[in-house]
């Protein structure tokens, strides 16, 4: 048995907080200098010049990339012989707190849903845990912005909707979302479990790099195929037409019901921000 001190979470979440919000992944830099590279619209050409020039000036003056820093999401594998000497969710709300405060980050989280009033430190974080075999804790921070946010959805398809209702439906969100997410986006998808557990899928299928691919083949070419018919969309960057309107379409799969198909699609813009560490 490993204790870890709830003290070292704060820490390390709190670092994790800024390094997000200021630092681009490297998977997602290329895949949008790759996209400036293959566009041949003047326009959109224009557009992906910007974004490179925004990240690039966050990343060396270590400010946020984007002034929307979301709303904190905290995902933990928790090794199953790790006893966490402290109050979990408290350390990680402090985290949240510190890494907001200190790092002059944008609090964007109201107390209640209908009242509006703003808690004044982004706190409480979105806390997903997971117990897995080991003696180790692996954290991933990923702030989550609200205007890729609120063009995800979710469907609860009849199976006989099958492989070809998943994908108008995929192709729907992405169509109606149009320029609102700020592309180019990163699609995730989650496929199956229940109306939660589907949502909470297409979510953490935003966290795998966009240089992996699902290690299942049938799910790998859904991928590509459906980045190919999002991309022929010509929404393009920021809405403005182009080649790119997705960077990746990332998938994730569980085992359902046998009379359910369920489906969400969870956007993210191209400010696809994550950073993990394993303690």
């Amino acid at each position: 048995m490993r204790t870890i001190n709830a003290a070292l979470l704060t820490d390390t979440i709190a670092a994790l907080c800024v390094e997000a919000n200021c630092r681009l992944p490297e998977d997602m830099r290329n895949r949008i200098e790759d996209a400036r590279a293959e566009e041949k619209w003047e326009t959109a050409q224009g557009i992906l010049d910007k974004i490179i020039e925004n990240y690039n000036i966050a990343d060396k003056n270590f400010v946020p990339i984007c002034q929307d820093t979301g709303v904190c999401c905290v995902f933990m594998k928790i090794g199953q012989d790790v006893h966490i000497e402290g109050d979990l969710t408290e350390a990680v709300n402090e985290g949240v707190r510190r890494g907001y405060r200190d790092g002059y980050l944008r609090k964007s989280v109201v107390a209640d849903p209908l009242r509006r009033v703003n808690t004044g430190d982004n706190t409480p974080a979105m806390i997903y845990t997971e117990l897995v075999p080991g003696e180790k804790i692996e954290l991933t921070v990923a702030p989550k912005g609200f205007g890729s946010e609120n063009m995800s959805r979710l469907a609860m398809l009849k199976p006989s909707d099958g492989i070809e209702g998943v994908k108008a439906f995929i192709l729907k969100t992405v169509e109606e979302a149009g320029p609102n997410p700020c592309p180019p986006i990163v699609v995730g998808v989650g496929i199956g479990g229940t109306f939660d557990k589907a949502a909470l899928l297409a979510k953490k299928a935003l966290m795998r790099s966009t240089d992996e691919r699902n290690p299942d083949e049938f799910y790998a070419e859904l991928e590509s195929e459906m980045l190919d018919k999002i991309n022929a969309l010509g929404i393009g960057p920021q809405g403005f037409g182009g080649r790119t309107t997705a960077l990746a379409v990332n998938i994730e799969t569980m085992p359902t019901h046998i009379a359910g198909l369920p489906v969400a699609v969870n956007i993210n813009c191209h400010v696809t921000r994550h950073k993990s560490i394993v303690l």
